[in-house]
């Protein structure tokens, strides 16, 4: 793979992180909201020639930090696309933020599984998909106590953060949407992410030389 997808990807997220950051609804409320960003990019970038991921995923993650920061912009309950997604199907909500989680939990169901053929002995089959559905229901479980510490910490000042909309199951539709996204994204790409590992110069399990280490 050139240099020319992630470079292009990472313009991209730059772009639209910047103009998320140009008079967002709450300063606070998007730098959470933008936070993973700000986080997981500068590692990919660190880590583009030691351990380059698939073309694949960085499109993902590129989608998914577009997805956070249109959201940190507007905040998730506010999203314009959301409203006229309601208004067009006659729901009772702006339904933004479900598309968030359901990306939270498709892109790091994707990222686990390559690290984990990269990186660890396990190999194709229904304990890779069990681990790896486990791991982004973790990740999922992990972002509703960073929302809750925020309740607590910040109380109502956390409210566009949390997007509730006044909805009490909203922290079971969050993680029910990221189950949906696992799985989805290991029934749907699979194959697709397969080929992808394969071009990259991976064995038949995943790995190329020296992942181990690089892990």
């Amino acid at each position: 793979m050139t240099d020319r997808l992630p470079a292009a990807l990472l313009a991209l997220v730059a772009t639209v992180l910047a103009w998320s950051g140009i008079g967002p609804k709450d300063r606070g409320t998007w730098l959470m909201e933008v936070a993973p960003v700000l986080v997981v990019v500068p590692v990919l970038v660190a880590t583009r020639r030691r351990f380059p991921l698939t073309p694949l995923l960085y499109v993902l993650v590129a989608l998914h930090a577009a997805v956070l920061c249109v959201g940190g912009h507007y905040t998730y309950a506010e999203v314009p696309a959301g409203f006229w997604v309601r208004d067009a199907l006659g729901l009772a909500r702006n339904h933004y933020d479900r598309l968030g989680h359901l990306m939270q939990g498709f892109v790091p169901a994707l990222a686990v599984r390559e690290l984990l053929l990269r990186t660890s002995p396990l190999r194709r089959g229904r304990w890779l998909t069990a681990l790896v559905t486990c791991v982004a229901l973790a990740i999922s479980a992990a972002y509703e106590l960073v929302e809750w510490l925020a309740a607590v910490l910040l109380g109502q000042g956390a409210d566009a953060f949390l997007g509730t909309q006044g909805d009490p199951w909203d922290t079971q539709w969050d993680m029910f949407l990221a189950l949906v996204g696992a799985v989805a994204a290991q029934a749907l790409l699979s194959r697709v992410h397969d080929r992808a590992l394969a071009r990259l110069g991976a064995s038949p399990d995943g790995r190329r030389p020296g992942d181990r280490m690089a892990a």
